[in-house]
Parts: C-alpha cells; structure tokens; sequence
C-alpha cells in the first residue's frame, strides 16, 4: 500500500489516481479516504491528480495512540503534501476534514495552495462558548464521547441516519450507503475515533480562516443535523475573505453522497475557473436551479 511516514513514525496511507493538477481530499470523522472513491475517480477522469489519505488512526494508517489532534493531522497532510512535492494544490476538506485544511493553511501557510474547499466543515468553531453564543453545548459532545465509549458499533449505525439524511421524510438513502459508512468507521481505532471527538468539536479555527488568502469555496446542506449550516458553512464563508458560498437546499452532512452529481459538477467547475470568478457569491442549491441570495453578515 502506497504510504509515507511521518515525523513521529507513523504511516499515513494514501490513494493517488490520475495526473495533472493535484486535488486532495480530507476526509470527515470517523471515515477514511474511501469516502471520497466516487470524487477522486471523476476528478481524475477529469484530468486532474486525485489523492485522498486515511487520517492517522483511521482506515488504513498507523492506529497511533497519541496525535489525535488537529495540529497533528495539519501536519501530517503537510508531510504528505511535501514528500509527493506537490504544488498547486486544491484542498477539499469534509467535516473534520475541513478543519484539517483549515488548520494546515493556519500553520503552513498556502505557498503550495492554489484553492480550498470546504464542505459540511468544522470551522470556525462548533462549541458554544462566550465567543461563540450559537454553537453546540459541550453536552451534546459528551453524549458522542458516551456512545463511542459504550457501545460503539452500534453508534456508528444510528450516527449514519442524520449524517446521510435517512431519518428525514422522503429520504432515498440506501441500506448499503449506511452499511459503507458503519463499515469505514470500525476501521478506525479507539483513540482516534474517540480523540478527534474533542478535535472536532473544541478546536477554535477563527485564526486560520483569517490565513486564507486563495479563492475559496464553502459548500454546507441547508438540513445537515451534524455540523449546522449556522454554526459551520455560513459563518466559514463570512470570515474568509472573498470566499463564494454554495448552500445546498434540504441537503444533510453527507452530502457528497446523497448530492453526488451536483457535488462532483460544483469542484469540477470551481476548480477549472480562474481566480477571479471562483469567489464573492452565495447560491443556494435546489437539484438543478440555481437562486441568488444575499451574502451572509454574520
């Protein structure tokens, strides 16, 4: 298996399919690089290099004990980045993921940037505090940290319902999408699946977002029950400078699967466009119309 190691010793497993500009896919908690299989076979049948890596402690990668934090994993995507020397980069982060990229352009800045996409992601902050009066009360983490500790196969199983949308009415979410997503998340180890939970949820991104200064992308579901659109995408896309929001109308966390073509149609153009018409628009998404709305202020 295609892997490189980190400074920590640790091995970092990665897919790499195509050539041409590079696009690298961080995945969301608890998945691995799997996740993103239908994105990498378009992008790279799109003409670009697709690449996607298992997190440490998840999928294939080293079940590290320790370095389950969001420092760590920007910094192994860095050494990624640096041993395949790639340039020119077009970062697409999911969820934690998101965080990941966010957090890697905070420490490492975007000399080998050329774009980033954020979609259903973390940032800039999804724990309610005084600064962040509208964020998800640390309880409501707790409640995650106890399911994972008390019974974590069949948490993985309830967990695929909002995170795809299955619970809602008229959801065509199937059977075999939820079992992929059980199946992904028992390959991740103990620690990590339980550590990234405070990573995800407690990691203030505010400094970072106030780094990027490459053409953005922010893609969120109007209806995700993991990272509201409030809490996460629209905020995101208020903070980053110049960034072009997309919000997906009714679409959940996992909106890369229940909102494939629309999802794969929106990087592939996004990554195609020059600098100046990738950013400054906001539109929300209904399956193939498209509605202008103003900007959010907040």
């Amino acid at each position: 298996m295609p892997t490189i190691s980190t400074k920590d010793g640790a091995q970092i497993f990665y897919k790499d399919w195509g050539s041409g500009q590079p696009v690298v896919f961080s995945h969301g908690w608890p998945l691995n690089a799997d996740a993103w299989d239908e994105q990498l076979f378009f992008m790279a049948s799109n003409g670009y290099r697709a690449i996607a890596h298992d997190r440490r402690g998840h999928g294939r990668s080293t079940q590290t004990r320790d370095g389950n934090d969001m420092d760590t994993y920007a910094d192994d995507l860095a050494e990624l980045v640096e041993k395949l020397d790639l340039t020119n980069v077009i970062h697409v982060g999911h969820s934690t993921g998101g965080g990941e990229v966010a957090r890697y352009i905070g420490r490492h800045g975007t000399k080998r940037v050329a774009k980033a996409v954020l979609v259903g992601a973390v940032p800039p902050g999804m724990l309610k505090t005084a600064s962040n009066p509208g964020g998800v009360p640390i309880e409501e983490f707790d409640k995650i940290r106890a399911g994972v500790v008390a019974d974590r196969t069949q948490f993985w199983k309830d967990l695929s319902a909002p995170f795809y949308g299955a619970n809602r009415p008229g959801s065509k979410v199937s059977q075999g999408v939820r079992d992929a997503f059980w199946l992904m998340s028992m390959q991740a180890g103990f620690p990590a699946a339980y550590d990234c939970i405070k990573a995800f949820s407690e990691t203030d991104f505010t400094e970072d977002l106030k780094k990027f200064d490459v053409p953005t992308l922010v893609i969120h579901g109007e209806d995700d029950q993991i990272v509201p659109i409030n809490v996460g995408g629209l905020r995101s896309a208020a903070m980053i400078k110049g960034a072009r929001l997309e919000v997906y109308k009714g679409a959940p966390h996992g909106l890369m699967t229940t909102h494939k073509e629309q999802f794969n149609a929106d990087v592939l153009d996004f990554a195609r466009q020059d600098a100046e018409s990738s950013t400054a628009t906001t539109r929300v998404r209904r399956e193939t119309r498209e509605t202008e709305v103003a900007p959010p202020t907040a």
